[in-house]
């Protein structure tokens, strides 16, 4: 597939405040369409924050669904055109919410990292399954950083010491992190649709994990079809594959990083110094002092 240009010719896009978060115009622009989106009861949203597994588990759900009735769309259409982004809407494509209004698939599997409070409520009032994927915020963090140095479409990192604390006080696209997984986590406490899963277990378990989600949606897969699935979505699997690890999209600079760098868990050591994460811990302790929700750092 030929390489699609969606880079603008204004270089990167600045961080502004809309809807109580900070924001980038790449994912407002299309905003009275994404708040009118009409959900379908069967419609499946892959929901997390950036850089904790997303793609991961699209594929996951793609393979499900469609790996043996539609098996030429593993080889020949990127996963960000299978799982779309709802609410991008990038020069030279078509915006998320007309991309997913076109898919051809039931069920329906739409990607989206909006925090819990500015989703399209349709989602709720048509009871969808929602999947969330979370991380432990060192290594989100640490993901994330690597992912703004390559990716065009994101204000410029700074270095990791000046990132970091922007990530602390959550100047990020999509808000705080802090508020997002505990947004989904509390209302999964009313919510009964949510499969909350954590980015940790699905590295230590992949198999267990796509048993938990075969549950939640009801599906039946047999164990040989399942072992297959995880094996073909094993990190290093995703990372030669071209429909998958996003080296179809110029806007990401593959020589500054790949999108798919390690899939660790863990690797926060190798980039918070002693002082760093001092520092980080104890602003981590008050900011989720009221959440019931708990998180490890290394498996």
């Amino acid at each position: 597939m030929e390489n699609i240009n969606i880079i603008s010719p204004m270089g990167r896009p600045e961080l502004f405040d809309f809807e109580g978060i900070s924001m980038t115009h790449y994912f407002t622009d299309n905003w009275e369409n994404i708040q009118k989106f009409q959900a379908r009861p069967d419609d499946i949203l892959i929901t997390t924050y950036p850089k904790s597994g997303t793609t991961w588990v699209s594929y996951i759900l793609d393979l499900l669904y469609f790996g043996n009735t539609a098996p030429e769309r593993q080889t020949s259409l990127p996963i960000f055109f299978r799982v779309p982004f709802l609410e991008g809407t990038f020069p030279g494509l078509p915006s998320g919410v007309e991309q997913t209004d076109k898919l051809p698939t039931t069920p329906r599997l739409i990607k989206t990292h909006l925090p819990v409070q500015l989703l399209p409520k349709s989602f709720w009032e048509q009871n969808c399954r929602v999947v969330y994927v979370a991380r432990n915020a060192k290594d989100n963090a640490v993901s994330y950083f690597h992912f703004d140095r390559m990716n065009m479409g994101d204000p410029e990192p700074g270095d990791w010491n000046t990132f970091l604390k922007r990530f602390m006080d959550g100047k990020m696209v999509f808000g705080p992190w802090y508020d997002h997984v505990c947004g989904y986590w509390e209302k999964k406490q009313t919510y009964s649709n949510i499969h909350y899963m954590f980015f940790e277990d699905m590295v230590e378990d992949t198999g267990h994990e796509v048993e938990r989600l075969c549950s939640f949606l009801g599906l039946s897969t047999p164990i040989e079809e399942r072992e297959r699935i995880t094996k073909g979505t094993h990190f290093d699997a995703m990372k030669q594959n071209n429909m998958t690890n996003y080296s179809t999209l110029p806007i990401m600079d593959f020589k500054v990083s790949p999108f798919m760098r390690k899939g660790k868990v863990g690797d926060w050591k190798n980039h918070f110094t002693v002082a760093q994460n001092e520092q980080f811990n104890e602003h981590y302790k008050q900011k989720m002092k009221n959440s019931t929700l708990r998180f490890r750092t290394e498996i």
